[in-house]
Order: C-alpha cells, then sequence, then structure tokens
C-alpha cells in the first residue's frame, strides 16, 4: 500500500495528535467554528466549495480521520468513540475554540453523534447532510439493513475494476473546483490506499449503530438535515443490487423519510430539507449553496 504522505496536500497542513499527522484546513473566523465530517471515500477537501462559501461569516474546518485521506495511516474500520476523541484533540491542538457547529456527511454522522455523545458541552449545532443514523435498521427492509450494506462492500479487485468510472466520477463532481484542487484529489481518490481505506470504514456499520445506542440521543441544540431525492452514480451500483434481491426502492425511501423525520424531531427545533435534484454523494460538490445556507441558519438559531 502506497504511504499516503508520497504527495502533500495541496492545501492545509498537518497537525501532530499522539504521535501522528492529521490533516487539517482551516479559514475564515468568528465562531461557532463549523466543523466537516466526511462521508466514508470522501475527505476534507471534498468539502472546500462548501467551506469556502462558509468563511466569510464563520470559522470552518476540515480534516481527514487518521487512515484516510492526507492523514497517517490507521488500522481501519475504528470505533466511533476513537474517531471523536482524536477529533476533539485536533481541534483543542489548533486552538480551535467551541462549542461548534458539527456538519457530519454520510458516515460522518456516526462520529458527529458520538462527538455529541462525549463532548456534549462542545456542540452548538448539527448539519445532516444526508448522514448516517443510529437507527437505520429500525426503519428499513431486513435486505437493506447495515448488515447487508456490510456484504455489498466491493472487494480489492473490484476497486480496482471501478478505478476509471471512479475517476469519471470525481472529474465530474470536481468540475467547479480550482484546477491544482481539482486535478490532485481526483488522481488522490482512485489511489489504492485511499480506496481500500473508504472501503475498510465501512466494514463496521452494525458494531457503530450498537456503539451509538450506548450512549444518549442527540444534544438539543439546533439541527437542519439535508436529504436528497436523487440517485448517483455511487449509489447506483447499490441500488440495482437492491432491486435483484427483491427489496423495492420505494421501501426504503419510506423508511429513510421516517428515519429523517424521527431525527428531526428528536429535538425542540429541528427541520428537514429535501433536496430534489441531487444524489447522495452529489450534494457537497453541487449545491454547496444549499449546505452552506443551512449551516448559516443553524448558526444563526444557535
Amino acid at each position: 500500500m502506497t504511504d499516503n504522505r508520497v504527495s502533500p496536500p495541496p492545501i492545509g497542513g498537518l497537525q501532530e495528535i499522539d504521535g501522528r499527522h492529521v490533516f487539517v484546513h482551516r479559514t475564515g473566523s468568528g465562531g461557532p467554528a463549523v466543523v466537516f465530517l466526511p462521508g466514508a471515500s470522501m475527505v476534507g477537501l471534498d468539502y472546500f466549495l462548501v467551506q469556502h462559501q462558509v468563511s466569510p461569516f464563520a470559522t470552518a474546518v476540515v480534516y481527514d480521520r487518521g487512515g484516510t485521506g492526507y492523514s497517517d495511516p490507521l488500522p481501519l474500520p475504528r470505533t466511533a468513540a476513537a474517531v471523536a476523541d482524536e477529533l476533539h484533540e485536533l481541534l483543542r491542538a489548533g486552538n480551535i475554540a467551541g462549542p461548534y457547529v458539527l456538519v457530519a456527511h454520510s458516515l460522518g454522522g456516526a462520529y458527529a453523534h458520538r462527538f455529541s455523545q462525549l463532548y456534549p458541552q462542545d456542540v452548538a449545532g448539527l448539519v445532516w447532510v444526508d448522514a448516517f443514523h443510529r437507527d437505520w435498521d429500525d426503519f428499513m427492509p431486513s435486505e437493506a439493513g447495515l448488515a447487508a450494506g456490510q456484504q455489498m462492500a466491493p472487494d480489492p479487485a473490484q476497486l480496482r475494476q471501478m478505478r476509471p468510472a471512479l475517476r469519471e466520477m470525481y472529474a465530474e463532481l470536481l468540475a467547479d473546483y480550482p484546477e491544482h484542487l481539482r486535478r490532485t484529489l481526483i488522481d488522490a481518490h482512485v489511489r489504492e490506499d485511499w480506496l481500500l481505506a473508504g472501503a475498510a470504514e465501512r466494514g463496521n456499520l452494525v458494531e457503530l449503530a450498537a456503539e451509538l445506542r450506548t450512549g444518549p440521543d442527540l444534544p438539543d441544540v439546533p439541527l437542519i438535515a439535508l436529504t436528497v431525492a436523487g440517485v448517483d452514480p455511487a449509489q447506483r451500483a447499490l441500488t440495482t443490487a437492491r432491486t435483484r434481491q427483491g427489496v423495492s426502492e420505494q421501501a426504503i425511501a419510506e423508511g429513510k423519510s421516517k428515519m429523517v423525520a424521527a431525527l428531526v424531531s428528536s429535538v425542540s427545533d429541528g427541520e428537514l430539507r429535501v433536496v430534489a435534484d441531487v444524489g447522495h454523494s452529489q450534494l457537497c460538490f453541487r449545491r454547496a449553496d444549499v449546505v452552506a445556507q443551512a449551516i448559516r441558519d443553524v448558526i444563526d438559531r444557535a
């Protein structure tokens, strides 16, 4: 496996945490600081467009979890507590004062929830960007549960075969990025170590949900949940596999709708916003404006 530090990050830097290096890029000023928690197979700089729109009105922080992106390698998958503790130490080491607005995308929702359980006093608000929910299995058909999702994950050989399609997908997603960032991120996203890290992080979804159930619900802070109505290329293969197994996509959509409604109703100031024209992986790239507006609104309410 290629060492993650062969190619240095194009912007940002590395912060030492417990004897290893974690990538972080900070822009803007003012509080509460906004912290982005990436989805699996994604990295902090994938949220550059949203960060760029947030930095005029708040401190905006993107980073890579240990074992992913430009951060030092670590065995994966990790517990949600380990990831939450790492983020807490990173923010302290960077003198980025809390409380924070956590912006969680996809798998990042598991880590944002655990951070909120362990450090509730450090959470001012939440933006849930089509993010992981610990009660997924309570709302979904068993064939579409977390365990089934783990089993459908591609193996290393399949990932290598997918490289051309993934390169094309990231070239499209990153079309509006500055060219020096765009080329670097496209090349990095199809590296074997990045591909394997993304797959490995999805390897303990059932355990993550169980871990989150040992702790409390989300804190009662302003929360806006963004959910998508479209299906993007990264989801298409999974959708096809589920259809072949007789799983109704309508049942999944209905379950997801009920799940997110329960999420926003769990706090006194929760709101659901449906984004109709994009899919799960596309949201932060194609509708950075929608994500940035949700962040601004949560800050205003916080």
